[in-house]
């Protein structure tokens, strides 16, 4: 008896053993394996918290068509990864899109399985009632000279007579697609958990100017509940095209730019010998280092830009460079110069009277005047 004790003993001893601890991505087989093994070890509520992390990776953390291509592409991603990998990762992709979950809180997304197909159930939270799909769009943050940043892009589901619909508990993906002249030019994907979803902040730097007909766009947005996905469009939704992302400036090598650009030690005085205006990067120097200490002055008489027009206009507390309380510079880069002028791009952080501190990537387009350079455009990327 004893004997049978001790076999059956050094069995389960050797059973336990052989449970992984960390993702198998030999196969689909071996993955699911895995992590039923390391699920196995964890508490009853760390199981429902690491199913809830498996599947917002595959929702979120992977881009392919159907469930097992979705998987295969999982398993390759969280190969050799253990449990705390797993929600950490998870946390940074929940955090990427703006999805109210983290590892540490309690479970919120129902019961989740990423290797079996959801099927409606009695209690099914992502079994919504709702028959159609509600789509609204306002605008957002706005810059002090260029005005709208961005749009707020809000779905809500409603039932038969245009009503929303109050649900909890569920974890239905969203997915925004923006097009232009047909093409789609930006996609974006995060989960609803409940009515009150936030929706998605569409920025406008986020769009290639370059792309854009006509400065309209059209978005769709898809929901997709365990019975139904629904969807709506919005036609013609004007954007601010002084803040979409411009193309990137032809760079032209220092063997074709020594004529017009000077070495970086070369100091810029009036006695200097430097060809032409000298080093634009100076004068976008000037231009954020009046900024900072709020020499509006002296920042605007770097400038030759139209769309700017008066120091009033320039200055102003409200519309203007005026509302700027503080700049710090990143990074100014080296200037790229050509026969028609030169752009030079800046990274900063600005903070605004109000407190608000927005990090920009501008690119400065500046000309040449009298052997002086101005700055002429003003474009955030």
């Amino acid at each position: 008896m004893k004997k049978f004790h001790f076999l059956f003993v050094l069995m389960l001893f050797l059973f336990t053993a052989c449970k992984k601890d960390s993702v198998d991505a030999t196969s689909l087989q071996a993955f699911q394996s895995s992590i039923n093994d390391m699920s196995s070890k964890l508490s009853t509520i760390q199981q429902y918290k690491f199913n809830e992390a498996l599947y917002i990776l595959k929702t979120f953390g992977v881009e392919a068509d159907g469930d097992a291509y979705e998987l295969t592409l999982l398993s390759k991603m969280l190969e050799g990864k253990k449990v705390p990998e797993i929600f950490a990762l998870a946390d940074q992709v929940a955090q990427k899109h703006g999805i109210d979950w983290t590892s540490s809180g309690p479970p919120s997304l129902g019961t989740m399985n990423i290797f079996e197909d959801v099927a409606a159930k009695e209690s099914d939270p992502n079994d919504v009632a709702a028959t159609a799909l509600h789509l609204s769009t306002r605008n957002g943050a706005e810059d002090p000279v260029l005005g709208v940043r961005e749009l707020i892009v809000k779905p809500a589901l409603v039932d038969g007579n245009g009503n929303n619909v109050a649900f909890s508990g569920a974890a239905l993906e969203v997915t925004m697609d923006v097009y232009s002249g047909g093409v789609k030019i930006y996609s974006s994907k995060n989960m609803m958990q409940d009515q009150n979803f936030p929706g998605f902040t569409l920025r406008f730097q986020s769009l290639p100017a370059e792309k854009i007909i006509d400065n309209k766009v059209d978005i769709t947005v898809a929901v997709v509940t365990t019975k139904k996905t629904l969807k709506m469009t919005n036609v013609g939704v004007p954007v601010n095209p002084k803040m979409l992302r411009a193309p990137k400036p032809v760079i032209v090598s220092d063997s074709a730019s020594t004529e017009t650009a000077a070495p970086a030690e070369t100091p810029l005085d009036n006695t200097s010998t430097v060809p032409a205006a000298g080093d634009p990067r100076v004068t976008v120097q000037k231009f954020l280092n009046g900024l900072s200490t709020q020499n509006l002055r002296s920042a605007y008489e770097t400038s030759s830009n139209p769309s700017w027009g008066s120091y009033e206009k320039f200055s102003n507390p409200s519309s203007g460079f005026g509302a700027v309380k503080n700049l710090t510079v990143k990074n100014i880069s080296g200037a790229t110069v050509t026969e028609g002028g030169s752009t030079v791009n800046a990274t900063y952080d600005i903070t605004d009277k109000n407190g608000n501190t927005s990090s920009l990537n501008v690119t400065f387009g500046l000309k040449n005047i009298n052997g002086e350079w101005k700055i002429s455009s003003y474009k955030l990327n």
